[in-house]
């Protein structure tokens, strides 16, 4: 909620919670605590803040385009996307630079982090396309998971996986959880086949879809009411597994009924088979 008031980064904010200088009804906030902005009374440093109403906007970044709210050396940055005098927002997560595609731009917090936080997995969709045919044994590697100098990749979905021998080119969807800087790239550079086109086509429930490249739009009501639906459940999810771990309990299982029932026999084959 800090972030979405335009007051500091979500990093900056966390700072601002742990020195203190936030409060909520008046009790000193800490990381981990919620608020309702409805009814909280949420100040910083004695400040009461003021909350911005929740805007969502998808963009379509296209190459050269940075995932950034400024830049010092005057680059593009996808902001700018943006009509003039619209509405505050902020990118959520990043694509580098010659990454294209995807881009939510939004100032609800609770969205941002459920679709960002590592533990929450949400899923990110890819099309991937790379130099070179790419044999079943690599496929293989990328969905089990491949060292990088950072550690082992998570467990990843490949699909519709195609060949264009004219172009030498292999192209295929991906889809995965985590968000490492440079993550695909890094990974298909290992095992010889650098990207040469990366397109985030969804984030969560959110889709791509026809958005031309360069182009925003406000998202529809069913959209937001999808993505809100998404972020409640990863982060009720969440939750549960948190208060298990920290309890030691397991997950709860049904109750035997009776005996055991005996395993039959397997009768054999007539046939001998």
């Amino acid at each position: 909620m800090l972030a979405a008031a335009g007051v500091a980064s979500r990093r900056s904010a966390e700072a601002w919670i742990r020195a203190g200088r936030v409060t909520v009804d008046g009790v000193v906030a800490q990381i981990g605590d919620s608020a309702d902005p409805a009814t909280s009374r949420i100040a910083v440093d004695g400040k009461p803040l003021r909350l911005e109403r929740a805007v969502y906007w998808i963009a379509h970044k296209p190459r050269g385009v940075l995932t950034t709210t400024s830049d010092p050396e005057g680059r593009r940055t996808v902001l700018q996307l943006m009509p003039a005098g619209g509405p505050r927002v902020f990118p959520v997560g990043r694509l580098d630079l010659d990454t294209e595609g995807l881009v939510l731009l939004t100032n609800d917090g609770e969205v941002t982090h459920a679709l960002l936080h590592p533990s929450l997995e949400s899923e990110r969709e890819y099309r991937v396309t790379v130099r070179g045919r790419v044999d079943d044994a690599t496929l293989e590697r990328i969905s089990t998971g491949v060292v990088l100098d950072d550690g082992v990749t998570a467990p990843a979905r490949i699909s519709r996986v195609g060949f264009e021998r004219g172009a030498d080119a292999t192209s295929f969807t991906l889809v995965m959880h985590e968000g490492r800087k440079r993550q695909i790239r890094r990974t298909m550079e290992q095992l010889g086949h650098p990207v040469t086109r990366l397109v985030r086509v969804r984030m969560g429930p959110l889709l791509l879809g026809r958005l031309g490249s360069g182009k925003v739009r406000v998202l529809r009501a069913e959209e937001i009411a999808q993505l809100k639906a998404h972020a409640r459940a990863s982060l009720q999810r969440a939750a549960k597994e948190s208060q298990r771990q920290a309890t030691g309990s397991r997950p709860a299982q049904a109750p035997e009924t009776g005996r055991k029932a005996r395993k039959k026999p397997r009768r054999k084959s007539r046939s001998g088979d």
